[in-house]
């Protein structure tokens, strides 16, 4: 690996730092309370920051200039991420700019494009994933969603879960059976959902920090045009695994996760002064914050080996699985320490709790991160067959 920036990459650092400095204001920034606002007043609150953004052409940075796009680099794209993990500057959106957005660029008819690409740059619609359903999680080529075509409608009925911010979104890219005797991997086809058709039922899932981020979806003869079929039909298994975003390396989290222990080590240091941590306690945490520490940066590391394969135009396998299982599990691991940093406080929520209750509700929210994307025990599969080479079992 090889941690220096090339002239043309420092030349570009700078230039998102001076963007950041200029541009990024502290209202729009991550905030420890934003657990309690609603997702549609987050979303309008950063209307601008967006703006701004789009002006600047950074909107889509891994997309195609043609289409709208930044056409960044690899290396480019990963600067990008750092610097703005760095400044805490808030994610970009990752179901219409991540995954269905380039997934239309690769496989979509230009009629597909033209309709959904535009107005997924300006913010105007939004996109939940289908994907997930009771009986499909890890193993997701289980699904039992079906599509039969119809003239020229396919009827979908089934039932997705898990299904982040379909509460909000105007369009659903989903996964169906299209073809029940065919090897499962090889009969899913790739659907474009209007959310407002009829049939469609959303129903909320509330979490665990009671946060209605999650929903059941229920498609009952939902009828889909035929256009809105992406790609081949019974191809939909590899459509949806495409993606021209190939940062895949998670640097965001990874220098989120710094930041977070930066946080804690100033609230230790401030109660340690306040006297609400005693001499005893305060040693015993410096060690754990030091064991977090050490942690987040090498989190930082298994990114850069990503990122730097990546540049060299390798194909990152269960390297990328690294990344997720151990940053996922080091998420869980730094809010408990948080938790554990504030005594008996550290089970309070609520505005009036300390750091607005942060840390517990972090906690709570991280004990879906080693489940979302690929489950813990899936990703140590795919290390040991594909990384250490054992065989399947």
């Amino acid at each position: 690996m090889d941690f220096r920036d090339s002239p043309e990459e420092a030349a570009f650092r700078q230039e998102v730092r001076e963007f950041l400095k200029t541009e990024l204001r502290e209202e729009w920034k991550a905030r420890p309370d934003e657990g309690e606002e609603d997702v549609a007043t987050l979303y309008q609150r950063r209307r601008p920051w967006r703006d701004k953004l789009a002006k600047k052409g950074w909107i889509a940075p891994a997309w195609p200039k043609e289409y709208g796009g930044a056409g960044l680099t690899v290396l480019q794209q990963f600067v990008m991420n750092e610097e703005f993990a760095e400044a805490r500057a808030p994610a970009r959106d990752i179901f219409g700019i991540g995954m269905v957005g380039p997934t239309l660029i690769v496989h979509g008819s230009e009629e597909q494009k033209k309709e959904h690409l535009p107005r997924i740059l300006s913010a105007e619609v939004r996109w939940c994933q289908g994907y997930s359903e009771p009986e499909a999680g890890s193993d997701l080529a289980s699904l039992r969603t079906r599509a039969v075509r119809d003239g020229d409608d396919y009827v979908i009925n089934g039932q997705k879960i898990w299904t982040s911010a379909a509460q909000h979104a105007d369009w659903m890219f989903l996964l169906a059976r299209t073809d029940p005797d065919a090897p499962k991997h090889r009969g899913i086809s790739y659907f474009l959902a209007d959310m407002k058709s009829p049939g469609i039922e959303v129903r909320p899932l509330v979490d665990l920090s009671n946060r209605h981020m999650f929903n059941e979806v229920f498609l009952e003869n939902v009828r889909v045009p035929a256009r809105n079929l992406v790609g081949e039909e019974n191809r939909g298994w590899y459509i949806g695994a495409t993606t021209l975003d190939f940062e895949r390396s998670n640097i965001g989290a990874a220098v989120g996760l710094r930041l977070l222990v930066e946080d804690m080590v100033r609230l230790v240091q401030e109660r340690a002064r306040k006297g609400l941590c005693t001499p005893s306690r305060y040693r015993t945490l410096r060690h754990e914050l030091a064991d977090r520490m050490v942690e987040a940066n090498v989190g930082k590391m298994l990114s850069f080996r990503v990122v730097s394969m990546q540049a060299k135009g390798l194909i990152p396998n269960y390297e990328a699985s690294l990344v997720k299982t151990y940053v996922s599990e080091l998420n869980q691991r730094i809010f408990n320490t948080g938790v554990n940093a504030l005594g008996l406080h550290g089970i309070l929520g609520g505005d009036k709790a300390p750091e607005g209750g942060r840390y517990p509700r972090g906690y709570m929210e991280s004990v879906g991160s080693t489940i979302a994307g690929g489950t813990s025990e899936i990703q140590r599969n795919i290390i040991a067959t594909r990384g250490l080479g054992l065989p399947r079992v």
